[in-house]
């Protein structure tokens, strides 16, 4: 039955797939369902191009094709993305506030002891590793692991 549709539809019908693929790909984006659709374009191409009375082009070459296309198109717009830098963030440390402070200044609230104490950075008490610095040092910002921040004694 599928095969019977698919033959009465021809080409259209890799259009058809090609459109709901992309479609998904606009309410799920993730750059995967595009490949997919592209795919079923192409082959929705060359079906419209050999016509649905072709020895060759059979639905079983239809889809070994829009398997291969898949692939093809997944692993090259892949590589494409990757060599033009798109899937890089314009923020990568947006959600990673410890990060975002590597280079501040701050000054120790608790002394470091044992390699541990706690700064304060604007309105917030961090808890700090480092070498061990009285109450009152500055500090500058070095590192972050999770929520704690590595910090080494500020030159004055």
């Amino acid at each position: 039955m599928i095969a019977e549709l698919a033959r009465e539809l021809g080409g259209w019908s890799w259009w058809v797939l090609g459109a709901i693929l992309i479609g998904i790909e606009v309410l799920a984006p993730g750059t995967f369902f595009l490949w997919l659709g592209l795919a079923a374009f192409a082959v929705g191409a060359v079906s419209l191009i050999a016509g649905p009375e072709s020895a060759f082009w059979t639905w079983q070459v239809q889809l070994m094709a829009f398997a291969i296309l898949s692939l093809v198109f997944a692993f090259g717009g892949r590589a494409l993305m990757r060599s033009k830098d798109w899937d890089r963030s314009e923020a990568p440390n947006l959600n990673e506030r410890g990060k975002q402070l590597v280079g501040t200044v701050a000054v120790l609230t608790q002394p470091i002891e044992g390699g541990r104490g706690r700064a304060r950075i604007g309105d917030t008490t961090w808890r700090v590793t480092g070498p061990d610095l009285p109450e009152g040092a500055k500090v500058k910002v070095v590192g972050a692991i999770a929520e704690t921040l590595q910090v080494e004694a500020a030159e004055e």
